[in-house]
């Protein structure tokens, strides 16, 4: 197959330091990004030197004067930014459009790009624009916040619009607008799949190297192919559902004045159909960033100097105006009180936006029709309240302070579950072909990544541990080559596999072997510390994994510029690069407004950064330097070791009251029923008191949590409990408690997860003697693969996110379904079977088979029992069945955690 990019992104700078962050291309495509840079230049010398590229006078004077700030900001990096502004090839236009881009782009890429790298993204807008033919139909406004615009959300940059226009181009050029952004879909449909990774956000050039990614990288990407063809895109983003938990990432696309949406990666037979659309109906919010001084109608959830945060929910939902007034203890209104609305998910309460009351003490924003937890506070001083649909005005008085021991126990209910209407039979099953081709050419393209076997085998004749080495290889997948010549390179190091093993597999997936050498060559001639244990030295001097950032060299740079007498004066006293932090490093934490965390060598240049990027920058200057360092993953504090222990870093006075604060242990104990293991992030978290919030402390896949009962050594201070149970129509019944530990003391709590309220009853019957076609050309009755015991069925369409997400699930109550012992069903329609591969998913239960479901058959039995009228392949449909055929739990649709819930129905059962 013809696939565009074999290698990695390159990093990000010119002049200075590497190249602007993109992908090594093949010679045919190396020969067509060439000819655009002809074509590009050829067309900027030819359009006339006057033409205004913003139009109103008004909005280019407020451009320019925010542009002239940017300048003063950036002056440390003024020559790779602005002496661009010098040359007399710069015209009027795209001197206009690179002010705006340098007006309002965030810290991070004046930080870590350069003038050459965004004149080509200008150039690139400019060329598709002209070249397609609805260019000339798209309005200013539309144009230059979401056609321009080089970045989407917080992905790593990289000339992805380049490469996207030289292979689109062709395929879109005579289409219409509409048809051109479902075409170009169906590309990225090709291109990438869905599944879940971490929360680093890929450049769209290692995705396609990759080939597949979570929902924020497939949008990003997507909004990114769109953008590469002219066609104004958008990401569209929901920070927490409320039916269920998990969040989602799509895109909007205008076509002839209008708005519509799409699955990113995910092509449907029109514009505004998806798996997300019933979702979508039950959401609580939908927002974008826009970058720049918007003036677009949309309803402003954040309007601020650089930026807006548009409320996109009434494309979606039927929505509620919240209106909230903030009074202190004697009702008076209290003016500037951040505001948060709050929803449940993840076993936590989570803002879905944030305001600042006015001098009545008001606020207000549109949200969904389920209920919100309003949690305002200033100062030390904070209270809360639900807010339901009906409520006219919310009132919260400020009445609490930190340090009251007590619990609570309430009900978050959601909007009600809608009927979706279904695309055309005909042309579903036109589109589906389509989709099975596409998937044929993105796996034959994954079958040139190293399997683990060959894995292995390289790993043998380099005489390295097989399988160690071998699952590294496997796990860099479209980067093997690069880990590959990392591995070789280095293989005589004896830290080399340790020093794998501190990598993410996104890492694997999309850092260059220099990168990786940079960091592990300091092994070499590196002093270490005194007193450092030889166990910190490899994942917290060596490693250049710090936090969620992309990995860059950073490490042999800062030695240059600091030099040996200032390692070794840090080394002596770490204190050395805390006070050159705090006399160089100016923090401003507005202006990194996408949250794309700016490079170690990029804070150094501009000597600006938000707090989170400066304390990546510690960390690295730390391990630069042989000083153990690390952001500690709780409560993500920069710290460093010394003394034996780890100490926080204090970079201003207000960070002392809780740095380095003595501990008291808390005993954590499960009295969950045992059919479920409470999980964290699940069923429960931990938060802190902190700025009048609780903080959830971030225990994630914690070895301290994974057991019960479990031992945390925690900072003094103020914290809350909180567990929830979901009920079946998504509403969760929640339980908190609130409570001070102390230094030197111990304390235990009780996980009690709250019954949502309901009894099971039977939903419907299905005949426990039907026969069902298995994967291996066997049959067998649902009874029989009951095994006397119970069926779990899950009715999927494999090729859809959903579906996908049940599936991965599987593995973390694997062990409980297998305690169980009945059956567990995996029926796939015989019209979605095409090109679907059932060994792809591991970690299912012992008992589950593969089955296929001819013409339907067993989901008409399902859907007619339950009474499904509108199920409109709104898959995975799952239930469980009683020994006797009693549908006991039943789900349709995107829900995280479905498993779970079929086993709490399998333990009242029994």
């Amino acid at each position: 197959m013809k696939h565009l990019y074999k290698l990695t992104p390159k990093g990000m700078k010119r002049g200075l330091r590497v190249k602007p962050a993109m992908t090594v291309l093949p010679l045919q495509v190396l020969g067509g990004y060439l000819a655009f840079i002809c074509f590009a230049l050829l067309f900027t010398s030819c359009i006339g030197k006057e033409k205004h590229f913003l139009t109103d006078e008004t909005y280019r004077n407020q451009v320019h004067a925010q542009f002239e700030k940017r300048k003063t900001e950036a002056a440390n990096r003024s020559k790779v930014l602005f002496s661009v502004f010098e040359d007399d090839k710069l015209n009027t236009e795209r001197r206009e459009a690179l002010e705006f881009l340098y007006a309002y782009m965030p810290l991070c890429d004046l930080a870590d790009y350069d003038s050459e790298f965004f004149l080509q993204q200008i150039d690139a807008s400019f060329l598709a624009r002209d070249y397609f033919s609805w260019g000339k139909d798209i309005p200013e406004i539309i144009f230059r916040h979401f056609v321009l615009v080089y970045r989407v959300n917080n992905e790593y940059l990289d000339t992805a619009r380049i490469a996207f226009f030289n292979e689109l181009k062709d395929r879109v050029k005579n289409l219409s607008m509409y048809d051109a952004a479902l075409e170009v879909n169906h590309w990225c449909h090709e291109k990438v799949t869905y599944r879940g990774t971490d929360s680093r956000t890929s450049a769209p050039l290692a995705l396609v190297r990759t080939s597949w990614g979570r929902c924020g990288e497939e949008s990003t990407f997507t909004a990114a192919a769109l953008r590469a063809v002219g066609i104004p895109a958008r990401q569209c983003y929901t920070p927490r559902w409320v039916h269920t938990d998990d969040n989602h990432a799509w895109v909007e696309v205008w076509i002839d004045g209008e708005w519509h949406y799409l699955g990113a990666c995910e092509p449907e037979p029109e514009l505004d159909m998806a798996w997300f659309t019933g979702p979508a109906k039950r959401a609580m919010m939908v927002h974008t960033n826009v970058f720049g001084w918007y003036t677009g109608p949309e309803e402003k959830n954040l309007d601020m100097p650089l930026y807006a945060k548009i409320n996109l929910l009434q494309n979606y939902a039927e929505t509620r105006a919240v209106k909230v007034q903030v009074v202190d203890e004697n009702n008076q209104p209290v003016e500037g009180a951040t505001v948060q609305f709050k929803v449940y998910n993840y076993a936590e309460l989570y803002p879905i936006s944030v305001n600042t009351t006015g001098k009545d003490g008001r606020t207000s924003i549109l949200s969904g029709m389920g209920d919100l937890m309003i949690w305002a506070h200033k100062n030390d001083s904070y209270g809360y309240k639900k807010s339901e649909p009906g409520d006219e005005m919310t009132i919260v008085r400020l009445d609490r302070k930190p340090g009251a021991v007590y619990e609570e126990s309430f009900v978050m209910n959601v909007p009600a579950e809608q009927t979706v209407k279904a695309a055309p039979a005909d042309k579903i099953a036109v589109n589906a072909l389509r989709l099975a081709a596409e998937d044929s050419i993105r796996n034959a393209y994954m079958q040139t990544f190293v399997q683990e076997e060959q894995g292995r085998r390289l790993a043998e004749q380099n005489q390295l541990n097989p399988d160690e080495a071998g699952k590294y290889l496997s796990l860099s997948q479209g980067n093997w080559q690069e880990i590959s010549n990392f591995i070789i390179k280095e293989k005589m190091n004896p830290r080399l596999l340790p020093f794998l093993a501190t990598l993410s597999a996104k890492d694997l997936r999309d850092t260059p072997a220099e990168y990786l050498s940079d960091h592990l060559q300091g092994d070499k001639t590196l002093q270490i510390k005194d007193g450092t244990p030889e166990n910190l030295i490899v994942p917290y001097i060596l490693s250049p994994r710090i936090d969620a950032e992309l990995i860059q060299p950073w490490r042999q740079y800062f030695q240059q510029q600091f030099g040996e007498e200032e390692m070794t004066a840090a080394r002596n006293r770490v204190g050395h690069i805390i006070d050159y932090i705090k006399n160089n490093i100016r923090i401003n934490d507005d202006e990194n407004y996408y949250n794309c965390r700016i490079t170690p060598r990029g804070v150094y240049e501009l000597q600006i950064a938000d707090r989170p990027s400066r304390n990546i920058f510690f960390v690295a200057g730390c391990r630069s330097f042989g000083i153990p360092a690390r952001i500690e993953p709780a409560t993500s504090k920069p710290q460093y070791f010394e003394n034996g222990r780890w100490t926080d870093a204090i970079f201003e006075p207000e960070e002392s009251a809780n740095a380095n604060l003595p501990k008291g242990r808390l005993i954590v104990q499960n009295t969950i029923s045992n059919v479920v293991k409470p999980g964290y992030y699940s069923h429960y978290t931990l938060a802190y008191f902190k700025d009048g919030d609780f903080q959830t402390l971030d225990f994630e896949n914690n070895p301290a949590v994974a057991e019960f009962p479990c031992s945390l050594d925690l900072d003094e201070g103020y914290y809350r409990l909180m567990t929830g149970g979901r009920a079946n129509d998504g509403s969760v019944s929640v339980h908190t408690q609130y409570f001070t530990l102390k230094a030197g003391k111990s304390q235990t709590l009780s996980i009690r997860l709250p019954e949502p309220e309901g009894k099971l009853f039977v939903k419907g019957i299905v005949d426990m003697n039907t026969i069902v076609a298995l994967e291996n050309n066997t049959k067998s009755t649902l009874k029989e693969l009951s095994k006397g015991k119970g069926l779990a069925l899950c009715l999927l369409d494999p090729g859809k996110e959903p579906s996908k997400h049940i599936l991965q699930d599987f593995p973390a109550v694997k062990q409980a379904f297998d305690e169980w012992g009945g059956g567990v069903l995996l029926m796939v329609p015989d019209d979605k079977i095409n090109g679907f591969d059932a060994s792809v998913f591991k970690g299912l239960p012992e008992n589950a088979v593969w089955g296929i479901d001819k013409q339907r058959n067993l989901l008409q039995a399902v859907t007619g029992a339950l009474q499904l009228t509108g199920f409109n392949d709104n898959f995975p449909l799952t239930i469980y069945l009683s020994r006797n055929g009693g549908i006991l739990f039943s789900s349709a649709g995107y829900r995280i955690g479905t498993g779970e819930e079929v086993l709490v129905v399998i333990g009242k059962e029994n």
